[in-house]
């Protein structure tokens, strides 16, 4: 309750900044604009319902395409920590694909799928993927070794002993490369929804981009705000429970 009552008193203290900095009138309202402009302009884009459709947009592309990324990554990663041969191709492949900037699968995407929406989901896929495929090798590799020697001695062999012992022992890892996951791949698609105009699906990446286009400075601002908001509500409702769960269950968190 007192954290509450702290972050909530930081951020009306943090508005009340913003909004005494944009009234002194030192910046042009079109580069700075103020907190109550950028709050008509929400209010107003909520209201005539500009706002809600672009975050339904951009969650659906979110959604599928890291949901793609978790099927492909999973797998990968289990096989590449049960094998070193694995760990040496695939695995030092993902690491180096993992530290490429998402705006790079741009250009790619374009050329081989256009101004489509299988070129959107394929930069969120490959924002997603490496990072899922990391954090299951990671996982399975820290696994205490008595546990597959155990596993083995009882008759667990190949995919049994993938999915019955690998699989859950490297779950409190698995949980924190998907979150990972999840982070790489809303900048992928705030990347791609910048860049691909697919005229049918407007996203919150395309708020920023018009909003650039016609210096509007408080569309800009406030589609950044949106997409603040929507990042820490996923982390504070699905993956920091299902995180603190997981570790909880499984006597990994710190005392």
């Amino acid at each position: 309750m007192k954290r509450t009552i702290v972050a909530g008193l930081f951020f009306i203290l943090l508005l009340g900044v913003w909004q005494l900095a944009a009234e002194t009138g030192r910046w042009s309202p079109v580069l700075f604009p103020s907190a109550v402009d950028v709050a008509r302009y929400l209010w107003n884009a909520a209201f005539d319902g500009t706002l809600l459709e672009a975050i339904g947009v951009t969650l659906n592309r979110l959604v599928v395409g890291y949901a793609i990324g978790v099927l492909v990554g999973l797998p990968l990663g289990l096989l590449t920590g049960s094998s070193q041969a694995l760990e040496d191709t695939l695995g030092a492949l993902a690491l180096g694909l993992q530290t490429l900037p998402s705006v790079c699968w741009v250009p790619l995407a374009l050329l081989w799928f256009g101004q489509t929406e299988q070129a959107m989901l394929f930069v969120v896929v490959m924002g997603t993927v490496w990072s899922v495929i990391i954090a299951t090798d990671h996982g399975a590799r820290t696994i205490p070794p008595i546990y597959a020697r155990a596993a083995r001695t009882m008759g667990s062999r190949g995919f049994h002993l993938l999915t019955r012992v690998m699989l859950p022992a490297s779950l409190p890892f698995l949980v924190s490369g998907m979150k990972q996951g999840w982070a790489f791949a809303w900048r992928s698609l705030m990347a791609a929804e910048i860049f691909v105009t697919i005229l049918t699906g407007f996203g919150l990446g395309q708020l920023l981009h018009y909003g650039r286009e016609l210096q509007a400075m408080d569309q800009v601002i406030g589609a950044m705000i949106v997409i603040v908001l929507i990042g820490l509500l996923a982390d504070r409702i699905l993956f920091s429970p299902w995180e603190r769960f997981v570790h909880r269950r499984w006597g990994t968190m710190a005392a």
